[in-house]
């Protein structure tokens, strides 16, 4: 129990079991993301060509996504998505089929890993906390941060949430950087040019996605 006098957010120590290392195991999940943009743009009939002039990304880098090789960042997911006229969290983690979701401890799903363009560096590992709740239009994840103090800004349509559980997180939206401690949240549009990365380490954050 937390005492009446110390909010949780107060000791880091209350989300350590919560946030915990995010192990790499469940590999499958996390590759099924590729290949679940190639299976729905090959339904939509939409060459990797085409799906290029309407996202800007080369098609070297969408190839290297639909592969596998290269992990994208949600931001990129989310233009695909958008692209691809697809619910986000179809993409992410599945259709999923139930009216409602309770996600125990220890049964958060791994749903991505995302690495950097340029040098294959890992960024970001995401556990789903809702993924199988149908027809919904907000994503919820616990995401490990690492260290990516210059990489590159995201742009997307959509507003996210973001709660720091531990660690300090780095924030940069437009011109304005923030360091960001436990229990600290920010809220903002996604059409903002933004980035989250670790100041130092690894920081886990709760994140919550809405994609228009």
């Amino acid at each position: 129990m937390i005492p009446d006098d110390k909010n949780p957010y107060d000791n880091v120590d209350f989300f350590e079991n919560l946030t915990g290392e995010i192990s790499t195991q469940e590999e499958r999940n996390v590759e099924e993301v590729g290949k679940r943009i190639q299976e729905l743009r090959e339904e939509k009939g939409v060459s990797i060509e085409e799906l290029s002039k309407m996202t800007g990304f080369s098609p070297k880098r969408l190839l290297n996504i639909e592969s596998g090789s290269l992990k994208p960042q949600l931001g990129t997911v989310m233009k695909l998505s958008k692209a691809l006229d697809s619910a986000f969290g179809r993409i992410v983690s599945g259709e999923g089929n139930c009216l409602y979701s309770i996600t125990r401890h220890g049964e958060q799903k791994n749903v991505l890993r995302s690495t950097s363009q340029k040098d294959g560096k890992s960024l970001y590992q995401y556990k789903s906390l809702a993924p199988d709740v149908k027809g919904r239009h907000m994503e919820s994840f616990i995401v490990q941060l690492e260290e990516n103090r210059d990489g590159e800004m995201s742009v997307h349509d959509g507003e996210e949430f973001i709660f720091v559980l531990n660690g300090t997180a780095l924030f940069k939206i437009g011109d304005d950087f923030y360091d960001l401690n436990p229990g600290d949240s920010v809220y903002y549009l996604s059409t903002t040019p933004h980035l989250i990365a670790s100041k130092e380490g690894k920081t886990s954050i709760l994140a919550v996605l809405y994609g228009k």
